[in-house]
This record gives C-alpha cells, sequence and structure tokens, in this order.
C-alpha cells in the first residue's frame, strides 16, 4: 500500500492564505506572523511556509493506490538510424516566426518537411524513439493533416499514451481500432461483436479494413443491421463502399435508393452511375439520350455572316432540348427536382442526367465520333456550357481518361483546357484520371505557355517528386516572373511546392539563381534581392531533403 493524496477535511486555511497574501504583497508592506518588518522578514517568511508545507501534507489519510498501468506493448519495427533519429528532433522543435509581411527569410519550413520525412519513414518500417512519441503526439494534436502519418509511425505506443493522455484522445478516434483492437477477417465472432457493441469510430475502421481484403463481407455486415442504423450513420457506412466498388453492390445499393433519407439516396444513386453497366445508368442514358442529339439543320454560329447568306453548307451540331418535368422515376435515381438558387431548374435536371449516363452513350448517340470529336461539335442555343460540364464531372466520377483528355484540351490552347474545363477545380479534378508521367507532363506544357499565374492549383494533383520536365518548366517561369522584377511573394505558395516537391537532385541547376540580380529600371525597390534569398531557401531546402532521405537510408 502507499501513499496518495486523498484530502481530508481541512483544517483552518486562514494561516496558509495569509502567507501567499504576504508573499504576493512583499515583506516591506506585509511581514509574517511574529515577525516585524527588516531584512529578516523574507527568511521568516520561508521558514514558515516551509513550516505549515508539512503541516499541511500530514493531514492526509493513507488511501490504495490506484491500479498500476499495463506495460507498454511492444513495438517489433527496427529503430531509426541515429543521424535519422536526430533529425526527427529538429524537425519536431521547429516552430514557425512570425510572419514578415510576406518575407519568409532564406531558412527552410522544417515543419512543412516533416509530413515528406513521415512518409518516408513509414515506407521504410522504422519505429519511432520512445522518447519522441509525446511530440509527435503534439504536432498531430495541433495539425490534423499529420494524424494519419504520425500514427502509422507512431505506431502502438501511441494508443498507449493517448489512453493516459486527454489531449492524446484524438488518437483513439483517428487510428484504426484505436478503441479496440480489430479482429482478423476469419474471425466472424469477434467481428460481430464488434460489429454489434463498438464505438461508432470502431465500427468505420473495422468496414474500412474489411473493405479492403473482403469487401462482400463488408456490404454483408452493412445490410444485416442496415434497418436500425441512424440516417448519419447510413450515410457513412455506405460511403465506404467506394473502395472496391464493383457490380457485386449494385443490388444493395438498388436498395438504397429507396431509403427515407435523401442524402442516402443520393449517394446511393452517386455509386450506382459510377458503374456504367448498373440498371440505374442504363436508366440515366436513355434519358440523357432523349435530351441531346445532332442536328444537321443548324448553321454553325462562328460562320461569317457573309457565308451565312451565300446558304453555306451546315455543319453537324449538337441540339439539347432540356427535360421538362423531374417525375418520380428521376427522383428515386438520384435526381435533385430542387435547383439552387440562381439555376434555371431545367438545365439543372439536365446536368444531372448527364453526368449520371455512362459516357461510352455518347459514341453511339452521335454517329459514332471519339470524345474528342464531339468535344470539338458546336453546341446549338447556348448549351455547350451546360453539357460540357456535365462531362467533365461524369469524366471525374467514372475515372474516363479518354473523356479527361478530350475536355482538357491542350495545355498550350489559348484557354488552357477544353470549353468544359470552366474552372482550375474542373481541370485538377480532370487531371487526377490521368497517369502521374501524363498529368505531369500536361502541367508543364500548361506553365510554358500561361506562366504561374494560374498553375498552384494544377502543381497540387502531381505526383512527388515533380518529374524532370515539370522541375524545369517551374523554374524556369520563376525565373521568368524574377527578371519582370516583380516581389516572389505572389509566387509564394508555388515557391512552397516547389520547396516539397521538387526533385532534389535539380538543386545543382538552381545555383545560378541565388546572386541578387540587377534590377531593371521599372523593377519593384529591392525585389531581386528578395528573390535571391527566396532561391536561397529553395536550394537549402532541397538540399536538406536529400540528406534527410539520405540518413533515412542509412544501415
Amino acid at each position: 500500500m502507499t501513499r496518495t493524496s486523498a484530502p481530508v477535511d481541512a483544517p483552518v486555511t486562514g494561516a496558509w492564505e495569509g502567507l501567499v497574501t504576504t508573499a504576493l504583497l512583499g515583506t516591506d508592506r506585509r511581514t509574517p506572523p511574529g515577525t516585524g518588518p527588516g531584512p529578516e522578514a523574507p527568511v521568516a517568511l520561508l521558514d514558515t511556509a516551509a513550516t505549515e508545507t508539512v503541516r499541511r501534507r500530514a493531514g492526509l489519510r493513507p488511501a490504495r493506490a490506484a491500479e498500476r498501468p499495463q506495460a507498454a506493448p511492444e513495438d517489433p519495427r527496427p529503430p531509426l538510424p541515429p543521424a535519422a533519429a536526430r533529425r526527427l528532433a529538429l524537425l519536431l522543435a521547429d516552430r514557425p516566426g512570425p510572419s514578415g509581411g510576406g518575407r519568409r527569410g532564406s531558412a527552410p519550413d522544417l515543419m512543412e518537411l516533416l509530413p515528406q520525412w513521415l512518409a518516408a519513414a513509414n515506407t521504410r518500417g522504422f519505429a519511432p524513439p520512445p522518447h519522441a512519441l509525446p511530440a509527435l503526439l503534439d504536432a498531430a494534436r495541433g495539425r490534423t493533416d499529420l494524424r494519419p502519418a504520425v500514427l502509422e509511425f507512431a505506431g502502438p505506443r501511441a494508443l498507449w499514451l493517448a489512453r493516459l493522455n486527454q489531449d492524446w484522445r484524438f488518437a483513439l478516434r483517428s487510428a484504426p481500432g484505436g478503441g479496440a483492437s480489430l479482429p482478423h477477417v476469419d474471425d466472424d465472432d469477434r467481428i460481430q461483436q464488434l460489429w454489434q457493441e463498438g464505438l461508432f469510430a470502431e465500427r468505420v475502421a473495422l468496414l474500412s479494413a474489411l473493405r479492403s481484403r473482403e469487401p462482400a463481407a463488408a456490404r454483408e455486415l452493412i445490410a444485416a443491421t442496415w434497418t436500425k442504423e441512424r440516417a448519419e450513420d447510413r450515410l457513412m457506412f455506405l460511403d465506404s463502399l467506394r473502395a472496391g466498388l464493383g457490380p457485386d453492390d449494385e443490388p444493395f445499393l438498388e436498395q438504397a435508393l429507396a431509403d427515407r433519407s435523401r442524402n442516402v439516396r443520393a449517394t446511393a444513386a452517386e455509386l450506382l452511375s459510377a458503374l456504367p453497366g448498373s440498371a440505374l445508368a442504363a436508366r440515366m442514358a436513355v434519358r440523357a439520350e432523349a435530351c441531346v442529339a445532332i442536328d444537321h439543320t443548324q448553321t454553325p454560329q462562328a460562320a461569317p455572316a457573309a457565308q451565312t447568306a451565300q446558304a453555306a453548307p451546315t455543319a453537324p451540331t449538337i441540339a439539347v432540348e432540356a427535360p421538362h418535368e423531374c417525375d418520380p422515376g428521376m427522383e428515386r435515381d438520384g435526381v435533385v427536382a430542387k435547383a439552387p438558387a440562381g439555376r434555371g431548374e431545367r438545365s439543372w435536371w439536365f446536368g444531372q442526367l448527364v453526368e449520371a449516363a455512362p459516357l461510352g452513350t455518347w459514341s453511339r448517340r452521335l454517329g459514332g465520333r471519339t470524345p474528342r470529336e464531339i468535344v470539338a461539335l458546336p453546341v446549338a442555343d447556348d448549351w455547350q456550357g451546360e453539357l460540357h460540364a456535365a462531362w467533365c464531372r461524369a469524366a471525374v466520377r467514372q475515372r474516363d481518361a479518354e473523356w479527361s483528355r478530350a475536355l482538357l484540351g491542350e495545355p498550350s490552347a489559348p484557354e488552357a483546357g477544353g470549353p468544359g474545363a470552366v474552372s482550375l477545380a474542373e481541370r485538377a479534378k480532370l487531371l487526377g484520371t490521368l497517369g502521374a508521367a501524363e498529368r505531369a507532363e500536361w502541367v508543364a506544357g500548361f506553365i510554358a505557355t500561361h506562366g504561374l499565374s494560374e498553375a498552384f492549383q494544377l502543381l497540387g494533383v502531381c505526383a512527388v517528386p515533380w518529374s524532370g520536365p515539370l522541375g524545369r518548366a517551374v523554374v524556369d517561369a520563376l525565373n521568368i516572373a524574377r527578371d519582370a522584377g516583380s516581389y516572389p511573394w505572389s509566387f509564394s505558395g508555388v515557391m512552397g511546392l516547389a520547396e516539397r516537391c521538387l526533385d532534389p537532385s535539380e538543386a545543382g541547376r538552381l545555383d545560378a539563381l541565388l546572386a541578387v540580380p540587377d534590377e531593371p529600371e521599372n523593377a519593384s525597390p529591392g525585389a531581386g534581392g528578395y528573390w535571391a534569398e527566396a532561391f536561397q531557401r529553395l536550394v537549402t531546402t532541397l538540399r536538406l531533403r536529400a540528406a534527410m532521405a539520405e540518413e533515412l537510408s542509412a544501415s
């Protein structure tokens, strides 16, 4: 038995409070009891406080010791190489300094390198030094984007610590199986018990783990309790079917189309439309085909007036006749009847039909043309934007690279994209359907033609490290911006991406940019110095990333 602090009825506390008041006021203004003013008063105050402290501690009753926590689990992974462990401590100790009006200085931002370091350490399967776990959990507590990588790297001991410290409880919610260890895929009894009795986060983690290994088992687990679940839980469980979505999921999703929750119905319809062979996709194709056709009687809108007057030969044109109503069958299949503010109902319904129809529909419907030929056709009556925007959404949903290429167009085109790519966000989503090399090539061509003013969002979808052509295109564009004499702060987002994404082997090519350039007459005052500082930070960061990779590769 040990003694712990179990307080009893406190004795008179006035003496202690009086000592605290004296200490706060100072012995020049108030002296301890039984002591007069003078140099001995502070010593007397400390002696009295020591005596009172012993008296207070003695006034405690013995109590039974709390149960000792279980030992932390073992981590079987190999430890970090010593140099990498020291680097981790430096990364965790770094704190961003105050902003200097956009000026970041030449020192690398170490906290921005931590995600990349964690990804590399996780790839190599290292375990963290035990003494680094609190700092890792503190970093993940402050930055939610770090949590998945931190919890993977921290391993089982992170969950052990999280159960002992309320500040780290997020780890129990974020980590798969944080509240309970996940059962083996063959352990049906434990799977059923966790599904029936577990917390919501544990059930979601169980679904995710099962879906990656046994998709049918995960779907059957959802179906078993579907009618008893809350609407928000049904929505989350249904969303887990995105991973490994296939034709076998169609019967369950068709049943979910009749769910009492509108959000559940909409999600089920979205998932079914991502299966081009589903019955819902076929129904949507029939509806969409009824709205779109080739019209050979239209005169191209761009034809000169003189040519039109001479009865110029007509060209194939896409004609659109949007639906006049949203019937119950359309609503059941996920079409939202009420249009958002500022949108016409007919165009709203039309866009949803085209978005959900299989893209293979259009080659058959529009004369056997390829996606690129279809996108090039003029569209009558100002329906082109609506039609192409719906095709963009369909290409992203159905992961159709051929249609994405057609809608993106050539990166060197004046509009920097096809007519369907009406925004940078849509272009970025279309690029996401292409392979990494093709994606980087397109963005490099875009930057070479249009510069960096609109490139930030597109660069964000490119694989890291950037390919050689893409990296060179970014550096060349930064160099051109520097020569233009403007301040580098307008390009701070791209520069930050370059620090994290440029291949470290490119550092040697940047040495020529470290000198302060001669400023043109119309340049912003001091801009050359700021650019040299920014390039110095970029080069230093690239070399630091190279050192990090070498440290993690050490045996």
